[in-house]
């Protein structure tokens, strides 16, 4: 049987704790979805939490939560929460 004429398309919200402000997660995660055809979005969050969208195949959104569960080199993951997520986006970027 040929495969799907579209790749899977997968979206999650990741809700990422632990010493993950003040350590480039956001801007390392922008450039880790990038390079992996990812888009979505991720902020910080008034808890001391990030918290991303992201969209994108099934094999590469498996790949950056795996990214987000050890983060940049400075970063201290606690745990990552995941939840399915809807919409739309077409780049990766950091919002406020």
């Amino acid at each position: 049987m040929p495969p799907p004429p579209f790749p899977s398309c997968k979206t999650l919200r990741l809700l990422i704790h632990g010493r993950v402000q003040g350590v480039y997660f956001r801007d390392s995660m922008r450039r880790e979805a990038q390079s992996l055809s990812i888009s979505g979005w991720v902020r910080n969050r008034s808890d001391g939490t990030v918290e991303a969208v992201v969209q994108g195949q099934a094999d590469a959104v498996d790949a950056i939560v795996r990214w987000a569960q050890c983060g940049p080199q400075l970063a201290q993951v606690a745990r990552v929460e995941m939840e399915p997520a809807s919409g739309s986006y077409s780049v990766f970027e950091i919002t406020d």
